[in-house]
């Protein structure tokens, strides 16, 4: 392994999750909660990025492929990514009255953030060997979870309203430095990582590849197993986005918890992710992809039956930490499989659609939940226990998918 492209590419996740988080936690409480906008058009917002992504991150994977380069689109999608969660807090800080506005903005910041890992995924193989990809996976997913932990303890003192920065005290206050210090932390990544293979000057014509999208994709699946995981990996994902993006409301709803608690289930659930990244990616090296795959999908099902029956929050609280471990080993093993899978000359369309398979389960996910919790309950957030145990059903599906993927080898 390079060491310096191990840590170069590992800090731009670390970079790219401390907006991620921030907006995750508080935009999305502020939008819902404290402005009063529907979960429905809040999880609207999801679904327009995701619509947004299916339209052109195929044919950007399929030119990067053929020029070779994935760092010209990486700096491109960055600076868009961050500029936008920018006017996205600057909405909420100093225009918080304009709601359609703020959903815009956010909808392009994560359409742009998304779009990022159609190029930082595949840099995969530029920083080891493929019978490394587990191990390196890890630890991305390892800083992907500092990096969390970074932001909710650096803007937590912002969001109880111990420091205003400007504008309304509270949940908008974190916004804005969050997306700078994405930026910032970005940066060393954008400017000093080299690819190892050098640009073609190819003949390249926008229309010409949307006409190849539908037939390149038919190609790519026909790889053994590379379909089945994008089917099994569209169903369990979006399960874990929907749930993920509308956990700090189901905190709100169900067990009424104040946000200085809700940040430090958030750290507990970070902390036990990194562990899980790590262990998941050696585990993955060792014992096989698919394997450690079906394992992690069984672990899911486990936790997100004791979450959604825990009325102690002690309980909530230790099956919480068990999702943060799931969690970090997922995209360990997944990332890693899907490296084994593809073809060479196809991985950046490859993770495309493996971006695409992400963030396209925030369709379907986020319209079942949005349904399910306007549902009228006696009894107070049954309609977000039934809207989890719905995802669980999505797991489930996932796993038995998974199972069908075949297994393969590599040398060290």
């Amino acid at each position: 392994m390079n060491k310096k492209k191990v840590f170069l590419w590992s800090l731009y996740d670390f970079a790219n999750s401390i907006a991620m988080i921030v907006f995750f936690l508080y935009y999305s409480q502020w939008i819902v909660i404290d402005k009063g906008v529907s979960d429905f058009w809040f999880n609207m917002s999801f679904v327009g990025s995701s619509v947004l992504l299916l339209l052109t991150a195929p044919v950007a994977g399929a030119i990067s492929d053929k020029i070779k380069v994935k760092m010209p689109g990486l700096k491109i999608t960055t600076l868009l990514s961050s500029l936008f969660f920018l006017a996205t807090g600057i909405n909420a800080s100093f225009f918080p009255e304009h709601h359609i506005v703020s959903l815009f903005l956010f909808t392009l910041a994560t359409y742009f953030y998304l779009f990022c890992f159609v190029f930082y995924n595949a840099l995969i193989t530029d920083v080891a060997h493929p019978s490394k990809h587990g191990t390196v996976s890890g630890w991305g997913i390892f800083s992907n979870y500092a990096g969390q932990i970074t932001g909710l303890l650096v803007t937590l003192p912002l969001a109880t309203g111990a420091v205003v920065l400007w504008g309304e005290p509270g949940r908008a206050q974190p916004l804005i430095p969050a997306a700078i210090l994405f930026l910032l932390l970005a940066l060393p990544t954008i400017l000093f990582f080299k690819e190892e293979s050098v640009r073609e000057k190819v003949s390249i014509s926008i229309g010409g590849e949307y006409k190849k999208v539908i037939s390149s994709f038919k190609s790519l699946i026909g790889a053994p197993g590379l379909g089945t995981f994008f089917l099994a990996y569209f169903l369990f994902n979006d399960a874990l986005i929907t749930a993920s993006n509308n956990f700090p409301i189901y905190l709100e709803k169900v067990l009424s918890i104040s946000d200085t608690v809700k940040t430090f289930l958030l750290i507990l659930i970070m902390l036990t992710s990194a562990i899980g990244a790590i262990i998941g990616g050696w585990v993955t090296d060792r014992v096989g992809h698919k394997r450690s795959l079906i394992g992690v999908l069984l672990g899911w099902v486990i936790t997100y039956a004791g979450m959604i029956i825990s009325t102690n929050f002690i309980w909530f609280a230790i099956f919480s930490g068990m999702m943060g471990l799931f969690f970090g080993a997922t995209w360990a093993v997944t990332r890693a499989l899907v490296t084994q899978l593809t073809p060479p000359d196809a991985l950046n369309q490859s993770f495309t659609y493996y971006t695409l398979m992400e963030r396209f389960a925030t369709f379907v996910g986020p319209i079942t939940w949005g349904l399910i919790v306007t549902i009228p309950f006696r009894a107070p957030g049954t309609s977000y226990r039934l809207a989890a145990a719905s995802m669980c059903l999505f797991v489930i599906v996932g796993l038995y998918i998974a199972k069908k993927i075949p297994e393969k080898n590599l040398a060290v």
